[in-house]
């Protein structure tokens, strides 16, 4: 029976968090089936946490090239992935998106009074011939509506198209205003590649896959962990298909006195010995480390989650320490001196959620002032502090 502690070292190995890997960034973004990057710097503190030798250089490079690209996916949030997979994990978030834009009561009214296919249509066509910010997205398509809401009207078309962000926006150190492409303009071969996922039944087939995978990267886990990271509902099904090729991992219960569980996992995925060691890592404000269960408690205790995630679900930057959420970090600048010959000092304060001990505290200061030189490569000094 895996405990807590059990199924968070089966997390973190799968995560290339036991240990970097050496595996090339394409491979590493494909096996983790993407990266959060909603904030456009999160994947590159992700990755150098996870890959040995990582520079920014080597991830705009794979931006600039398209092998790489952002888009929203998994749970209507914007993810940094693999040109090839981009068409599949659009596909299947795309119904999701087109229900969310109706959430909101005057999108739903306005999306009442539009013809959507036709603004699917427009937008499309707009989108191809260049890429386009958002405000002239809806200026354009407001010209065609003119009794909606601009912001309405490019809500709609991101609700109902795969469209990706494009650089600049995204690369390191260069920011640069939301810019939108269709996926197909910007990666047709792998559109090509994908096939018509339009067919419902077309995109269970594709789904499929990217099950297995998830608990490749992040299992053992239940449906509803797979649900929770997908953003898609109505997954058991699709699970029982899978049986076969899957295993059955009895898991310790949630609380003392409750049931046990059973989670599923794919039969040679590593779930190492809950007494291996785990480094300290930093990592970003969005992690799907922390945000692809239903139960995270193999990551982090319920009341820190419950003291530092916002009701919309955001989480600080944290600090792993014996593999758990055990301190936030936070990076403040300081710039001195007359022009021509200001320097800037960034400092990155450490706040732990419970005690940690002597070794504790001195192995996350060692890997903060290592990390503090990657998210200020920029400063002319670095500090790092814990605030108590």
């Amino acid at each position: 029976m895996l405990d807590d502690r059990g199924l968070n070292r089966a997390l973190l190995a799968r995560q290339h968090l036991l240990t970097r890997t050496t595996d090339a960034l394409p491979d590493v973004v494909a096996h983790l089936v993407g990266l959060q990057a909603q904030n456009p710097w999160s994947p590159f503190l992700g990755l150098w946490s996870r890959v040995e030798g990582f520079t920014p250089a080597a991830l705009d490079a794979l931006l600039l090239d398209r092998t790489l690209l952002r888009i929203a996916c998994m749970r209507s949030t914007v993810h940094l992935v693999t040109a090839r997979d981009a068409p599949v994990l659009a596909a299947l978030a795309l119904p999701v998106m087109a229900r969310e834009l109706r959430a909101n009561t005057r999108r739903r009214v306005s999306a009442d009074a539009t013809d959507l296919e036709r603004l699917v249509t427009v937008a499309a066509a707009y989108l191809r011939a260049e890429p386009r910010v958002t405000t002239d997205l809806g200026a354009h398509l407001a010209r065609h509506w003119p009794g909606a809401h601009p912001q309405d009207l490019s809500a709609f078309a991101r609700a109902l198209l795969p469209l990706v962000q494009v650089t600049p926006r995204g690369l390191w150190r260069r920011p640069a205003p939301t810019t939108w492409t269709t996926l197909d303009a910007w990666v047709p071969d792998a559109v090509a590649a994908a096939g018509d996922l339009r067919d419902e039944d077309a995109r269970r087939r594709a789904l499929e896959p990217v099950v297995l995978r998830y608990l490749a990267a992040y299992g053992p886990a239940s449906v509803a962990d797979v649900q929770a990271w997908s953003g898609l509902s109505g997954l058991r099904a699709v699970v029982d298909g899978l049986r076969e090729r899957l295993v059955t991992v009895v898991a310790a219960p949630l609380r003392p006195g409750g049931r046990v569980r059973e989670l599923l996992d794919l039969p040679d995925a590593p779930r190492p010995d809950p007494d291996v060691p785990a480094p300290v890592r930093l990592l970003p404000d969005y992690d799907d480390l922390w945000l692809s269960h239903a139960q995270r408690t193999r990551v982090i205790d319920d009341a820190h989650r419950t003291r530092l995630q916002t009701p919309n679900g955001q989480m600080p930057a944290a600090v792993l320490v014996d593999g758990r959420v055990r301190a936030t970090w936070a990076l403040g600048r300081v710039s001195a001196g007359t022009r021509g010959a200001r320097r800037t000092t960034a400092t990155l304060t450490l706040r732990a959620l419970e005690p940690l001990s002597r070794a504790e505290r001195s192995d996350v200061l060692a890997e903060a002032e290592r990390a503090v030189l990657l998210v200020a490569d920029d400063a002319d000094a670095h500090v790092v502090t814990f605030a108590d």
